[in-house]
């Protein structure tokens, strides 16, 4: 075989001992005669067949051609084809002496790797007939050892399974011999390690073995506890456990009998043991739980020291609020509650004091006045999931079940800190026939509600009308309440544990939204005659505060959680557009943004109908003033003082009353906006119902410009500090008229050379004019009739 480096590798040159300008110009010839060859290969393809005689003919013409001068380059191209020739036929001779020797090489060793794969191969076979044979004769040892070893793991499974048993005889012994010297500790201590034996071999298939072991430990747990369980009750009982009033508690905090610290030692070491058992306990205990409908958050079982502590109590509990005591009305939730707040408050300061301590000493992270309180709330649930189906048509008991459950759990979260994340009376009201019965209840009572609210004589009258700095808003009373109505159905359901719940309450609060406004709309087209009046000023109040606290509730952090819960939901049933979800995710748009629209647009309707009221009586005293003598009045020089244009008294009069009038019955931000709309409109008509459709001379633009600026604008100076800024029409066409004649004619010069120009628009705007355009300036400057004669 050939060596790697020589396969592929070029020919190398042989030698030359020429000096460096030989070898210079034999580069150069080699390059002539290398770029004659290329180009006469190229000129040989061009020809048809590409023959010898052919190719030497296109050289020749190419290089020759029709020029006979070009005869003289024969002889250097003679001399450099016979170069070429040499060096090729050099180069022949070399390669076909170098590649026998090269091709020699390779077949000698392939043949030696021949020989070695022909040895490998007799190799191969002699050691796979030496394996076969062994095998064979290895066989009957193999299957003689495999019985072996099945016989060796099958008794070392019986030998550990006697092991186990021994270990489990081993342990009971020793609990029996603790038991018998009175050594608790220990036989607590070996029963938790006896348990944990019995939770690892869970796994195990040895039902014998698992029987066996459960019941050893049952059996020991069960001595055990009820040896623990009566010492610990002795304890308590000796403590006047429970508390069932709070002098009881006050009383052990204060008294300190001579035997208290032996008490309290006995109690911190029953406590203990108690909780050693534990593990074992909950292997035979099952905690008790609520069916799967009421969706409970799963929990551990509450500690066995714990139990005992409460098991009094739940006595006393199924005794009063069970079976035909007179305490168990079904109408008196109250009773059962408000006894279940008074013990948790009774035994709380206990629990802190002495057993919560106990509990840190050991490394628990058990919370002892928690641990007592979820205890406590089981016999709550139980009895709630008893009563709601008894009363669940009768809307009346079961309103206040659940007025009486939110107050419970009001108190419970904010006086004795019990965390959301627990089992609590939300989740039994959360049950799906439950909780749309509460739904349907309170959209009863809020309709019935609405009702009363609207049909009540002070509906429309504030509360707070005599106290100025209250009444901003001017609310009416009915809007007031219907907002309180739903600020406590957003307390109630605040706290319900899913958000799917919270947010069918979201939609019921904003269906109550819309039913109030469709019923403010009915009452508004009721007074739409009296478009000024008490009641439809109050009714547009209503709507502006409803708006404004609605947009205000959109920014809590509560119904910004509600967004976002409502995001998936609709992302998940795909009922929104992407834009929808984008302004949604994006906080562009809130949860209330349909209801506010609507409200919206309806208080802009209401404003609109009482600024077009107001402007047509504005229209109607202003008659008189458009037909004012404008071109025949006298010059202000000819005048000893200006006065008021006697026509102009009714328009000022009327715009005057309505004015204060609203401006008593609208809150501030509903009355800003009126008047800019009404001064809008008044701008335009005082423009070009009067001024354009007169001609002025120099007294008629003098006595409109005090009306407008000394009597007009000063109307509305009240409420914004330059008010001639709302009229700029008017504004502009009195500057225009009363420009001096001078200016006026340069002006008049400069619009008619540079019509549309900047100059022009400089122009303008060097006199005081933005607003107006130019031709609205020329058009003013030709109603004024004080031009001189200038003979054109």
């Amino acid at each position: 075989m050939l060596p790697a480096g020589e396969i592929g590798e070029p020919p190398v040159t042989p030698c030359c001992s020429e000096n460096g300008d030989q070898k210079k110009n034999l580069k150069e010839k080699s390059d002539i005669s290398i770029a004659a060859l290329v180009e006469n290969e190229q000129v040989c393809e061009g020809t048809d067949n590409g023959d010898l005689p052919s190719c030497v003919s296109a050289f020749i013409e190419k290089e020759v051609g029709n020029d006979l001068k070009s005869l003289k380059k024969l002889d250097k191209l003679i001399e450099q084809m016979t170069e070429n020739k040499m060096q090729l036929e050099e180069q022949v001779l070399t390669v076909s002496s170098e590649i026998p020797k090269r091709i020699h090489t390779a077949l000698k060793k392939a043949e030696e790797s021949k020989q070695f794969l022909n040895q490998f191969l007799e190799q191969e076979t002699h050691l796979f007939s030496s394996i076969n044979s062994h095998l064979l004769t290895a066989q009957p040892w193999m299957e003689d050892l495999g019985a072996m070893i099945n016989q060796i793991e099958e008794i070392e499974r019986h030998l550990a399974y006697l092991k186990w048993i021994s270990q489990i005889e081993e342990l009971s012994d020793n609990i029996q011999q603790y038991l018998m010297t009175n050594n608790v500790p220990e036989a607590a201590s070996t029963l938790v390690f006896m348990a944990e034996l019995d939770i690892k071999l869970q796994e195990s298939s040895c039902t014998h073995l698992l029987g066996f072991m459960r019941a050893t430990v049952k059996f020991w747990h069960k001595i055990l506890k009820d040896k623990l369980t009566s010492d610990f009750e002795e304890i308590l009982a000796q403590l006047h456990w429970p508390f069932i009033t709070p002098s009881q508690s006050q009383t052990v905090g204060i008294s300190r009998p001579a035997s208290a610290p032996e008490i309290y030692s006995n109690l911190e070491t029953l406590f203990c043991q108690l909780l050693k058992l534990q593990t074992s306990d909950e292997l035979f205990t099952e905690p008790k739980q609520l069916p799967e409908k009421y969706s409970l958050p799963t929990s551990p079982s509450v500690i066995l020291p714990i139990q005992i502590m409460l098991t009094p109590l739940q006595k006393r509990f199924r005794y009063h609020f069970r079976g035909n005591r007179q305490t168990n009305v079904i109408s008196k939730p109250e009773w059962y509650l408000a006894q279940v707040l008074l013990w948790i408050g009774n035994h709380t300061q206990f629990l802190d004091e002495k057993i919560q301590p106990i509990l840190d000493k050991v490394g628990s992270s058990v919370n002892a006045r928690l641990e007592f309180s979820r205890g406590l709330m089981m016999l709550i649930l139980e009895k709630l999931a008893a009563d709601i189906p008894c009363l669940l048509y009768d809307d009346n008991l079961f309103c206040h079940l659940v007025d009486e459950v939110l107050l419970f759990e009001k108190e419970l979260h904010s006086v004795h800190g019990y965390p959301s994340t627990f089992a609590n009376c939300m989740h039994i009201l959360s049950e799906e026939t439950c909780f749309q019965r509460w739904l349907t209840v309170e959209r009863k009572f809020a309709l019935q509600k609405m009702d009363s609210m609207l049909s009540s004589e002070a509906a429309w009258i504030s509360q707070y009308k005599d106290i100025t700095d209250v009444d901003e808003m001017k609310v009416p009373d009915c809007a007031e309440t219907f907002m309180t109505l739903l600020l406590v159905i957003t307390g109630k359901y605040k706290n319900l544990p899913t958000a799917s719940r919270k947010l069918q309450f979201l939609e019921l609060q904003k269906d109550l939204v819309d039913d109030f406004r469709i019923r403010l709309t009915q009452v508004m087209k009721e007074e739409t005659r009296a478009s000024l009046g008490f009641r439809y000023c109050a009714i547009l109040n209503a709507v502006n505060y409803i708006s404004a606290v609605l947009a205000d509730w959109a920014d809590n952090v509560f119904f910004l959680q509600l967004q976002q819960a409502a995001l998936e939901v609709f992302a998940e049933n795909n009922t929104l557009s992407k834009l929808q979800l984008g302004q949604l995710a994006s906080m562009e748009s809130s949860v209330f943004d349909d209801m506010i629209n609507l409200l919206e647009r309806l208080k802009h309707d209401m404003l609109t109908r009482q600024v077009d009221h107001v402007f047509r009586e504005v229209k109607d005293a202003a008659k008189l003033y458009k037909k004012e003598r404008w071109l025949s009045l006298p010059s202000q020089s000819e005048q000893a003082v200006m006065s008021l244009s006697s026509s102009a008294c009714p328009l000022l009069l009327t715009l005057r009353d309505r004015l204060l009038q609203l401006e008593q019955q609208l809150c501030f931000s509903l009355f800003k906006v009126f008047w800019q709309m009404l001064v809008e409109k008044l701008d335009i008509y005082i423009y070009q119902e009067i001024i354009l459709a007169n001609h002025f001379n120099e007294g008629g633009a003098a006595q409109l410009h005090f009306d407008m600026t000394r009597n007009l604008f000063p109307l509305f100076s009240h409420y914004c500090k330059r008010p001639e800024n709302y009229f700029k029409h008017v504004k502009e066409a009195c500057i225009l008229l009363n420009l001096n004649v001078g200016s006026a004619l340069l002006l008049r010069d400069v619009l008619q050379s540079t019509s549309g120009q900047p100059p022009a628009t400089a122009a303008l705007n060097e006199v005081g004019i933005y607003k107006l355009a130019q031709q609205d300036v020329e058009i003013l400057l030709n109603l004024r009739t004080n031009w001189p004669n200038t003979g054109k």
